[in-house]
């Protein structure tokens, strides 16, 4: 298994640019192609027709909405030239929070940002990351809105439970592992005995990983609930030095409401470094 097709959601944002440079970067690893996928969110043009003396504005924003469209396309091409990547430029015909899953789903990694509240640009639909990440059956890497990151996946930290989802996250993420310089593995336990009979341990993790070629140091730690296990992992991770953590998402659309789970939550909202999810 390897990541060949690399997906990368690109916006009018800030932090666009940065996103694809980690997937060029990637695709350089892996021998990947690169879409970029073009989405933004886009207000119902009703809006703008019924409210008196700003008729005109729609047509001032769609004008303004081509120029960085096609800003972004001439840096995209030029990026993929100067890094020797093949790819292609896809514009998204959808609002982001239903083309972006759509399109993911023939691609074999999938980088997407973390929400920006400091940049209304970010905005592309309520819960985007999150349903991202649930709804495309893809693993998906979430770039913070803020730091520099060079490389990625020098140094992976596995976020283990023993859970489906965390299982998932660690295969999806095997070209990445093997591919590392150093891999840690913080296996947390939240104490509750109905999961506990369940969980495989991370030293059963680390053998499984190790005959795909991949040595892993494996460490544990305490927490109360899920939410206190988001916090001691971010907190591990940055002890740990780790440019990458990877972990399983967990949650569920229910009467239209997105229910996350503690640590899941608490990632999306404070991660420090990427996060590589899978559902």
């Amino acid at each position: 298994m390897t990541y060949k097709t690399v997906l990368v959601h690109l916006d009018t944002s800030v932090r666009a640019h940065p996103r694809l440079e980690t997937a060029l970067q990637l695709a350089r690893r892996f021998d990947a192609h690169v879409i970029g996928l073009f989405a933004l969110y886009e207000p119902d043009v009703r809006s703008f027709t019924v409210m008196a003396g700003i008729a005109g504005f729609y047509e001032q924003h769609s004008a303004m909405r081509r120029e960085q469209r096609a800003a972004m396309e001439r840096l995209f091409h030029a990026e993929l030239k100067r890094a020797g990547v093949n790819g292609q430029w896809i514009e998204a015909r959808q609002s982001a929070i239903q083309s972006v899953p759509h399109f993911a789903r023939c691609a074999d990694l999938v980088i997407a940002g973390q929400d920006d509240p400091a940049d209304p640009d970010a905005y592309v639909g309520d819960h985007f990351p999150e349903t991202l990440v649930l709804s495309s059956g893809r693993p998906v890497m979430l770039l913070p809105y803020t730091g520099f990151f060079p490389s990625v996946g020098k140094h992976p930290m596995i976020a283990w439970d023993g859970s489906r989802e965390a299982a998932r996250a660690v295969h999806d993420a095997l070209p990445l592992l093997k591919t590392a310089e150093r891999v840690s593995i913080v296996s947390i336990d939240t104490g509750h005995e109905a999961a506990r009979s369940e969980r495989i341990p991370g030293t059963d993790l680390a053998l499984c990983i190790a005959r795909h070629g991949v040595k892993a140091a494996v460490s544990s730690s305490g927490a109360e609930n899920q939410a206190s296990a988001g916090e001691i992992l971010l907190s591990r991770a940055a002890d740990l030095g780790a440019d990458l953590v990877v972990m399983g998402a967990y949650g569920h659309a229910r009467w239209k409401e997105l229910v996350l789970g503690g640590a899941t939550r608490t990632f999306l909202a404070s991660m420090t470094v990427p996060v590589l999810m899978s559902h």
